[in-house]
């Protein structure tokens, strides 16, 4: 059925190009590499990234992890970034839903532990968002976190992601449902 508004971004803004490596602040977002295997075991190793993400990778499916963000940049369905800080990868940060006809996107990070408490996440999210407006052309970037989570809470206010509400019991973590904070920015905050 067609829409009867004209998309926010239109399709091929993210397939006909190729992902972009981002500067800003004292890191690098660059595109996920095969010899990036070791740092995405030890972010879905560490209990501090199992506990947000609910997640743990064997080296077979960090690799398939990593492959796919290729297939999701160009079907237009995500973006993902390995986090460099002084040319080392010390995190990731992903688009990890995009709407390109709703200008919408939900993002999602994580820092290993030798690069937590160093703005590295808040840093790696304002560059993230600045070319997610300024180059991409969305319209609304959404952070969620478990309402337990106050650093996660912490990264999305510095980076100017305003606190919108809570989505009760929306995630289900290991230990059960959590409640949610949505913040969220837009092109034009």
């Amino acid at each position: 059925m067609p829409s009867l508004a004209t998309p926010a971004v239109p399709p091929g803004a993210m397939s006909t190009t190729k992902q972009p490596e981002i500067d800003g602040d004292g890191v690098r977002l660059r595109p996920w590499r095969a010899d990036d295997l070791e740092v995405v075991l030890a972010g879905y190793a560490d209990p501090g990234v199992q506990r947000w993400h609910c997640r743990s990778m064997t080296p077979l499916e960090a690799e398939a992890w990593i492959a796919s963000w290729r297939g999701r940049w160009s079907g237009e369905s995500g973006a993902g970034f390995a986090i460099e800080r002084a040319g080392a990868v010390v995190g990731q940060i992903s688009l990890r839903r995009i709407d390109l006809a709703e200008g919408l996107a939900e993002v999602s990070y994580w820092v290993l532990p030798t690069a937590r408490g160093a703005g590295v996440a808040g840093r790696a999210l304002t560059a993230l968002t600045g070319w997610s407006f300024g180059k991409l052309g969305l319209h609304r970037i959404e952070v969620a976190h478990s309402t337990a989570n106050p650093a996660s809470c912490a990264v999305a206010e510095r980076a100017g992601f305003a606190l919108e509400g809570t989505k009760r019991a929306e995630a289900k973590h290991a230990d059960g449902w959590h409640d949610m904070h949505l913040h969220a920015r837009l092109s034009t905050d």
